[in-house]
């Protein structure tokens, strides 16, 4: 594979991240690497065809067998809330701020970004919508199609019940009328960067996103911004480009 060939190459003090051009948490870490202004070089792991279970890339780079990985400053590191942190830590004056200086804000911060972290995204990830149907085929055929109008509809069903949550906790701040980003009015963080690719996957499975009108603009507000924008999936260059309409 792409990802296992270059593994062996790759020069000890370059930053390399090891990303699908899909995966909501590896544009996390693409958003956050570009406020961070920190230059790397895109090796695309591509999931559907099982690169990321491959022995080299499990053993030395994700024992997790997922994305993304980035290898930076003699490190391995994974997980895209680990990564950010470390890239606000080891990079506190270079480029943006990922969490704000105040504890309060700081807490509040990871509420929200755990609340997409750890509620939201991992019950409709694609790994757990394959398996959810892989069990629900052991019990009733269904053809590839109907296994994908499942998925979505598992997708919105677990998605829609977080955002519910993080939609009402953003309709309090700031005296009701809520933040151009997610916790202020000037600065995006943590929480900012795991909304928008949370509401990319929740409009890719038919999410109504009317009902969520501050998450809706947040994201709108922050997908003005140029690291939201050059990091989009559709601009990475293992994105597969949507099939043509007959």
């Amino acid at each position: 594979s792409v990802a296992t060939q270059i593994m062996s190459t790759v020069p000890s003090d370059s930053i390399v991240l090891y990303s699908y051009w899909r995966s909501s948490s590896s544009w996390r870490v693409r958003i956050a690497l570009h406020l961070k202004n920190v230059t790397y070089k895109y090796v695309p792991v591509n999931l559907k065809k099982g690169e990321q279970r491959a022995s080299e890339y499990a053993s030395k780079l994700n024992a997790m067998k997922q994305v993304p990985a980035l290898l930076i400053d003699g490190l391995s590191l994974t997980q895209s809330v680990a990564i950010m942190e470390y890239l606000e830590e080891s990079r506190r004056f270079s480029g943006h701020r990922l969490l704000p200086e105040q504890p309060q804000k700081r807490a509040l911060v990871r509420i929200m970004t755990e609340m997409i972290n750890s509620g939201i995204q991992p019950v409709q990830n694609f790994a757990v919508m394959k398996r959810v149907v892989a069990i629900r085929k052991e019990y009733e055929a269904m053809n590839a199609d109907e296994a994908m109008k499942y998925m979505s509809r598992w997708g919105v069903a677990v998605m829609e019940p977080g955002f519910v949550a993080l939609e009402a906790l953003l309709s309090k701040l700031n005296n009701g009328k809520g933040f151009v980003y997610c916790t202020d009015d000037q600065s995006v963080t943590m929480a900012d960067i795991c909304l928008v690719p949370q509401v990319y996957n929740a409009e890719r499975y038919g999410v109504d996103m009317k009902a969520f009108p501050n998450i809706q603009r947040i994201h709108d507000n922050c997908m003005k911004l140029k690291a939201f924008q050059d990091t989009h999936p559709t601009k990475m260059m293992d994105a597969v480009p949507p099939p043509s309409k007959q």
